[in-house]
């Protein structure tokens, strides 16, 4: 790969974008960037060296369909020629999109601009990928992108149209395109020949689904639910989502309870994982002083020191566990034990709980008996 000469087309769109922002971390190749801006001049000098081209330019929205014919077949076939005149070895791949196999005017350009590659590339090889709807960080609201609409609304409390809440889309991450995009730079192909690549993890999300989910991403910072970070697709959407919250708005308050033993707050919620939450306790206060029936805990304590003790309520003799943030230890709360946590140490004590379900108010599974 050294010394390797990328050239990459629509170099300001979306997927372009993160495409270029995965290659400038590779110190060993040489990158150039195209846009609209350029000239064919510029395009064409680039052309004559380039060992792998990124063909990522392309209109879908145009103002006139003139610029799918342009833009789309007209621009491929010049690069498949200038490429095509060097009579060495190269490597074009081509964002392509499902809609090749649709009768309308962009998906008629794009299965016009395969057609060119697949006839005319000879000296060198060729990748299609031909991608459904793409969404991820960096792509434009209100174009050509559902996901991003929806992401942008629901950031800036915006509403969201639903026409068809039942309507099924097809959508994969750019972060999975653009991975399998920069694994190119490794795959031998052959002179002439022509591949067919996917991109591997193609989601299927109804439209009614998609909003509810983008929705929720907004109302879980007053409810602290985090969002199902398993499932890869709602795991995608929200990291997109945070991407087009407001400059102003990337921070949110907890709501903070303090007493005369010192401060507590609820950091994150899960229905799968249960909940975080952290406490300040005051020098010489105790906490705690109850047992759970099927609840459990882990404590740790990350500033001051501190003394954890639990008992068994069917027994008398009492476990110890002396706690500090100089040296971060959890300590695991088994159900059936009553158990308290004492600032022993002169500063305030900063304790981090997790609890394997949420705290539900009509059943605390919270009672009161001293260790």
């Amino acid at each position: 790969m050294d010394n390797m000469k990328i050239l990459v087309t629509g170099a300001d769109g979306f997927i372009a974008k993160n495409l270029l922002v995965h290659l400038r971390q590779k110190q060993e190749i040489n990158v150039v960037a195209i846009n609209r801006t350029d000239s064919k001049d510029e395009l064409k000098k680039h052309l004559t060296d380039a060992n792998i081209i990124f063909h990522l330019a392309g209109v879908n929205r145009p103002k006139t369909n003139d610029a799918f014919e342009t833009d789309n077949k007209e621009l491929t076939s010049f690069i498949v020629e200038q490429l095509e005149q060097r009579k060495n070895f190269y490597k074009l791949i081509f964002s392509s999109s499902t809609q090749a196999l649709l009768d309308n005017p962009y998906g008629k350009s794009k299965k016009e601009a395969e057609d060119y590659i697949r006839s005319f590339v000879k000296n060198g090889s060729a990748v299609i990928y031909r991608l459904p709807g793409v969404f991820g960080k960096w792509c434009k609201p209100n174009y050509n992108s559902v996901v991003a609409t929806f992401c942008y609304n629901v950031a800036h409390h915006l509403p969201l149209q639903v026409n068809d809440p039942n309507h099924l889309l097809k959508i994969v991450y750019v972060d999975d395109v653009v991975h399998s995009l920069v694994n190119q730079l490794n795959k031998k192909t052959e002179a002439g020949k022509i591949v067919d690549e996917e991109v591997g993890t193609e989601y299927q999300i109804t439209l009614g689904k998609l909003a509810q989910t983008i929705e929720s991403f907004q109302t879980n910072r007053q409810t602290l639910f985090v969002p199902d970070v398993g499932n890869a697709l709602e795991k995608a959407l929200y990291s997109t989502w945070l991407t087009y919250l407001p400059e102003n708005d990337f921070s949110y308050s907890l709501e903070l309870k303090t007493d005369n033993r010192g401060s507590l707050f609820e950091l994150l919620k899960s229905k799968n994982s249960g909940q975080i939450f952290i406490s300040t306790t005051l020098p010489g206060i105790t906490r705690g002083n109850h047992y759970h029936h099927t609840k459990t805990e882990k404590f740790v304590v990350i500033q001051g020191e501190g003394l954890i003790q639990f008992r068994s309520v069917l027994g008398k003799d009492v476990i110890e566990y002396k706690v500090s943030g100089i040296k971060p230890t959890v300590v695991d709360i088994p159900p059936g034990y009553t158990h308290n946590i004492t600032n022993t140490g002169d500063e305030m004590m900063v304790t981090l709980f997790w609890a394997n379900e949420v705290f539900d108010a009509q059943r605390p599974d919270t009672t009161f008996e001293k260790v």
